[in-house]
């Protein structure tokens, strides 16, 4: 017996409108997370920085969905508003992104979030492109 794909959607009796704006959100928080899984194992998609935290917030609605190729700007932002801000203060200090100012601003990190270490390795891309944002004399791998 042979196994037809099914590309035709029909609903059972129950299904009501509240179903499919349900699904269509679910829908799309996989998509992006598959684009994420794509991405990571070497693929040509962009870095949605996508992990399972975003995918099971826009699915339950938590958290909205950025448009295709966007990377969750919302949860990011916070960091890299952190590194721009970091570089106006600490410009004179540290003129170059090092081992020794990473040190500080994981510091300055977690006493501002109260966050451990899982949380510095999470943001500190997006801290790292703040500090730089506008700078094109350095640049570095994050």
């Amino acid at each position: 017996m042979a196994t037809e794909m099914m590309t035709e959607r029909r609903d059972p009796a129950w299904w009501r409108a509240e179903h499919s704006s349900g699904w269509d959100r679910v829908r799309e928080a996989f998509r992006r997370d598959w684009e994420q899984t794509k991405h990571d194992f070497g693929g040509d998609e962009p870095d949605l920085k996508q992990d399972v935290n975003d995918t099971v917030a826009q699915a339950a609605g938590k958290r909205s969905i950025p448009p295709p190729g966007v990377p969750n700007w919302d949860e990011y932002e916070p960091a890299a508003r952190f590194g721009h801000g970091a570089r106006r203060h600490y410009a004179s200090t540290y003129p170059a992104w090092d081992m020794n100012l990473e040190s500080r601003l994981r510091e300055d990190w977690r006493t501002m979030r109260g966050g451990d270490v899982y949380d510095w390795e999470r943001y500190r891309g997006a801290v790292y492109r703040g500090w730089h944002y506008g700078d094109d004399s350095s640049r570095m791998s994050s």
